[in-house]
């Protein structure tokens, strides 16, 4: 299993944290997502290879901003 961490802006509650897990989710090759508003991450599980520039498009498409 891989692991990536991205920095996000703009969390600011546990309702945003839930919104990036949701639309996260739907990415194929994912397998866990956790957003944490307090620290600013979201830590991301993934199988093989994973887009990220497509989880970065997802992200802000959601309406926060990947640092």
């Amino acid at each position: 299993m891989n692991e990536a961490i991205l920095n996000v802006e703009g969390m600011m509650c546990g309702g945003c944290e839930k919104r990036i897990e949701n639309g996260l989710s739907t990415i194929k090759g994912i397998k866990k997502v956790k957003a944490n508003h307090e620290d600013g991450t979201v830590k991301i599980e993934y199988k093989k290879e994973l887009n990220m520039d497509e989880v970065k498009a997802k992200i802000e498409d959601i309406g926060y901003k990947v640092k």
